[in-house]
């Protein structure tokens, strides 16, 4: 039998204004992609039909909404006007949208500000983080009041990699960063995303971040990235060359994993990523992911396909694979609809 419902966390949206904003700052082709992707409204609720999506939490993808380096009013600006177009889409279609909120980290404070204005006036999901902002991975100090109120609140983040970035250090006069773009005949979608993710997790354990923040509940993109292939390289060399004071062992964090973390399943999970990832969650950590329309319509609807037979492969039980469509998000989200 054909699974008639998907919830896809992981969707984008670009209204105008953003488009306008990313094409004025230097950001027409992002992280190298080719272009910036057509979205509306009425496009996006086409290909949910077309692939029996029934619901889209949608957020903002790389470059975020911190555009402009130092521009805090633009940027601060830039995010609200997300995070109320957003707002104003799920009132209108409550049943076909949610959002995970925008935030303008690296600015510490006005992040703190935004938190609150989602928190009293918005019907947001939850947060949506990329894996560094501007250079500033996750697990840096300066981050640690932000983590700490989205501790607090027991917020779900949803982590989305973009560019990684170096900080320029030993200047005190340049407090700028440099993008990395080792190949740049390539977008970095195609092999620095799946390395930033890898590189923002290990981040979060080894700052310690995770483990003063257990209440929050994080949605790691792309079935966790580079992640899982080199976890036992992380956990051994933080154990028995870093001597970390935290309990980085493979247990401990793989314990962590499935007690804090889901996974979506965007991208090329099938047939051979998934079974690394299945070695440190099991099913019920797993969610629907189309990342449209960075992947654009056609795209969708083939990894569907590739995703239906990879899942059937795996679990012949059809209850867990409409667990892994839609049930898990509707229980870690508590969707009435």
């Amino acid at each position: 039998m054909a699974i008639e419902d998907k919830v896809d966390v992981h969707a984008h949206f670009l209204p105008p204004f953003y488009r306008k904003a990313c094409l004025e700052t230097g950001h027409s082709k992002p992280d190298g992609m080719p272009a910036l992707p057509e979205w509306s409204e009425e496009g996006h609720l086409n290909l949910m039909q077309d692939n029996k999506i029934t619901k889209s939490i949608l957020s903002i993808s790389s470059p975020g909404v911190h555009l402009v380096s130092g521009d805090k009013a633009f940027n601060c600006k830039l995010t609200r006007q997300c995070n109320d177009f957003a707002n104003d889409l799920v009132r209108r279609k409550p049943t076909e949208f949610g959002f995970w909120a925008a935030l303008p980290l690296p600015d510490v404070e006005s992040t703190l500000a935004e938190i609150s204005h989602v928190l009293h006036n918005l019907q947001a999901v939850g947060f949506a983080l990329e894996t560094n902002h501007h250079g500033t991975y996750l697990g840096d100090p300066s981050f640690e009041v932000v983590f700490k109120e989205l501790n607090r609140v027991k917020a779900t983040v949803f982590l989305h990699p973009t560019t990684p970035c170096f900080k320029q250090v030993g200047n005190d006069n340049d407090n700028g960063h440099t993008a990395v773009t080792f190949l740049p005949q390539y977008p970095n979608p195609l092999m620095e995303f799946m390395f930033d993710t890898a590189r923002a997790l290990i981040n979060l354990f080894t700052s310690g971040t995770l483990h003063r923040c257990p209440d929050i509940t994080f949605i790691v993109p792309h079935a966790g990235g580079a992640l899982p292939p080199i976890l036992q390289r992380f956990t051994t060399f933080a154990t028995a060359i870093m001597r970390s004071e935290l309990d980085l062992g493979a247990r401990s964090v793989k314990e962590t994993f499935r007690r804090q973390f889901y996974f979506d399943l965007a991208g090329f999970p099938f047939p051979d990523q998934i079974h690394g990832l299945l070695r440190i969650v099991g099913p019920e950590r797993l969610l629907y992911g189309s990342d449209y329309p960075f992947t654009p319509p056609q795209l969708v609807g083939n990894l569907s396909e590739s995703m239906k037979a990879g899942l059937e492969e795996l679990f012949s039980d059809e209850g867990i694979r409409e667990r892994i469509y839609s049930g898990n998000a509707r229980d870690l989200l508590r969707m009435e609809n």
